[in-house]
């Protein structure tokens, strides 16, 4: 992956990233949210993407021994509702 590709964004920086082949033997890669992955040629891509992706943390990255595959289909998880915003308090006089 080049240095010129958009920066991976904060959100994805702290999630884990599984990294294995599908039952027809792609690399696939995905974030355990669901909200990032792809397929790749062989598993220096996908490794190169996920750590990209998780800000170049090796320690988030997890090889799956098994099958897995990129469910393009999944919902995203709820987000957190944003606070409310905080109103100044009146100061009595």
């Amino acid at each position: 992956m080049d240095d010129k590709g958009e920066p991976p964004s904060t959100l994805r920086a702290k999630s884990l990233f599984l990294i294995g082949r599908n039952s027809r033997g792609n690399w696939v890669v995905t974030d355990q949210s669901g909200l990032c992955g792809g397929m790749f040629v062989n598993r220096t891509e996908a490794v190169k993407f996920a750590m990209f992706e998780n800000g170049n943390r090796p320690q988030a990255v997890i090889l799956v021994p098994g099958i897995l595959e990129l469910d393009m289909s999944r919902k995203p998880r709820a987000a957190v509702p944003p606070r409310p915003a905080l109103e100044p308090v009146a100061r009595a006089a």
